[in-house]
């Protein structure tokens, strides 16, 4: 999967991209109101605070300014709070929204795409929910950030003119080490991110393939290579807290040195012993609320600050998420197949595939009559699984034309709708296998059930089961032999009750009665269906109508 590059224009894109996400949430806006709503809250506070102590002589006088202080308090409470909930429900609807669009995407990637599963789980998994702190933090403390402190800003100027110089002339260099911190911490927070990727794609991978790793005895060795990858993510995170803690503490020196030369203006002002003319002179109210001002100028900034990591893994997460939804198919329009058995046309047909130099079918021609049973024979790498593949739209056709049923491929969008698919490592899925033979057809009657488990031959192995169609088995399809594995394929596949069946190696690795057995049943199940059958097995390729070779290399 290539990643965005930094380059400006890409950059702009991948923040119109992130853009996008947030606007799926549809409630950033709804979050920046209330924090706005909270810096409101903030200058009634500072209001009171200043009213209440000037009142103090009069109790009469002071109730008033101390509901206005703990009203304007409460309020501070329940806006950052529902801005918190806002903020966190947006991000959950937007990272909904985006899951189910990285979900697509691997569902429906170009041919040839070299992501793997673990790549893919993590995109969806891990990646997607970096986008949660930018739309739930980042892009609201930025939208207030960009207003909340000239609101406070004016506020101050009404009471002091000079102390609301000063907080503006201390805004500049705070910037300046919000952008210095910023751009220090965007690469080491993006090496972290990349080497979390990594190590999460890379254990996905493994977990997957543990029966081979445990086989081959390589389980220390992934281990070890695991627990390295481990370390570096480890010393990575350590970096990105190092950088944090500094800017960190950089940002908190110049907010605190704002404030107190607020402070110190405001005291000398009040004793008259400013070494300088000011054209104005500060009672106790006004100094009051201007010292109470002066930290929630700065907070809004600091606010961004602290959700400013967010924006950088955000952003690494889009550089990787938009890279894989630009590896999805392009939708097009599609022509309604007939269900009845199709004709199939392969006409001067080239597979290759991305990244490869030589092709895996070259210039293949074919033509199936309908209903007509045909097997492709040959050794592995002859190009027999990428032409059952390229009917499916899991391969490249890079050049040629195929058609099916007189259509045009490109104008389907893939015989999927048509087809009944056995492949060569049957999917089986953790449950029953009652759950894994409804995968083709959830809405299936007992009597269909009963009518493929018979033209499959299932019926002695759920015989040999307490539990028969209720039998649980697990994801690797422990406790099945290859033969029962393919039978529960095979009537998943009659089960669809598909004009057009394709077998990929439907006997490989069965014993001589197995396959005798399989291929009886095939024979029965490929009545009134157009059936293409890839396979090494000479016994296998006997029952088709006709046998095509495919040589060394196709």
């Amino acid at each position: 999967m290539n990643a965005i590059t930094s380059s400006p224009a890409l950059a702009r894109a991948r923040t119109r991209w992130l853009k996008g996400v947030a606007a799926d949430g549809g409630r950033a806006r709804g979050s920046t109101s209330l924090l706005l709503l909270d810096t409101g809250a903030a200058i009634g506070f500072a209001t009171g605070l200043a009213g209440a102590v000037e009142a103090v002589p009069s109790i009469g006088a002071m109730l008033p300014w101390a509901a206005l202080m703990a009203l304007s308090g409460g309020a501070r409470g329940t806006f950052a709070m529902l801005a918190t909930r806002v903020g966190a429900a947006g991000a959950e609807h937007a990272k909904l929204r985006l899951r189910r669009r990285i979900v697509a995407t691997s569902l429906h990637r170009a041919p040839g795409s070299t992501a793997t599963t673990g790549t893919l789980m993590n995109a969806a998994v891990d990646e997607v929910d970096a986008i949660d702190g930018y739309v739930a933090r980042f892009l609201p403390a930025r939208q207030a950030g960009a207003v909340a402190p000239f609101l406070v800003l004016a506020a101050t100027a009404l009471a002091s003119p000079v102390a609301a110089g000063i907080l503006f002339a201390t805004l500049v260099p705070f910037i300046l080490v919000m952008a210095l911190a910023g751009g220090a911490a965007a690469d080491v927070s993006r090496q972290q991110f990349l080497a979390l990727s990594r190590l999460s794609g890379r254990f996905a991978d493994r977990i997957r393939a543990l029966p081979v790793v445990l086989a081959f005895g390589a389980e220390d060795r992934e281990a070890a290579a695991l627990g390295r990858a481990a370390d570096d993510l480890a010393r990575r995170t350590m970096r990105v807290l190092r950088v944090a803690f500094v800017s960190s503490g950089a940002l908190e020196f110049f907010a605190a040195l704002s404030v107190a030369l607020v402070a110190v203006y405001c005291g000398f002002n009040l004793l008259h012993l400013l070494p300088f003319p000011v054209p104005e002179q500060l009672d106790l109210g006004r100094a009051l609320f201007v010292l109470a001002l002066a930290p929630e100028f700065y907070a809004p900034m600091r606010r961004l600050a602290a959700a400013y990591h967010d924006k950088q893994s955000a952003e690494t997460a889009a550089e990787r998420l938009a890279a894989l939804e630009g590896e999805r198919q392009s939708p097009v329009a599609t022509v309604p197949l007939p269900r009845a058995a199709p004709g199939i046309v392969f006409d001067a047909v080239t597979i290759r595939y991305p990244g490869e130099d030589t092709a895996a079918v070259s210039h293949f021609s074919l033509d199936i009559a309908p209903g007509e049973t045909v097997a492709l024979l040959g050794p592995s790498g002859s190009g027999k699984s990428s032409l059952l593949h390229l009917l499916l739209r899991l391969a490249p056709l890079s050049e040629g034309a195929v058609r099916v049923g007189g259509i045009a491929l490109a104008e389907t969008g893939g015989v999927a709708t048509i087809a009944a698919w056995v492949g060569q490592s049957p999917l089986i899925i953790a449950g029953s296998i009652r759950e894994n033979l409804l995968l083709a057809c959830p809405k299936a009657s007992p009597q269909d059930l009963t009518r493929v488990i018979h033209a499959a031959g299932l019926g002695p192995m759920l015989a040999r089961r307490p539990l028969g169609l209720d039998s649980p088995i697990d994801a690797r399809g422990g406790g099945l032999s290859g033969g029962e594995r393919r039978r529960i394929a095979l009537a998943r596949a009659l089960l669809k009750s598909a004009p057009l069946l394709l077998l990929d190696e439907p006997t490989a690795h069965l014993d001589a009665q197995a396959e005798a057995r399989l291929i009886a049943t095939i024979c029965r199940a490929r009545a009134g269906c157009t059936t293409l059958i890839a396979t090494h097995s000479e016994r296998l390729a006997a029952i088709a109508n006709r046998v095509i070779r495919l040589g060394e290399t196709a």
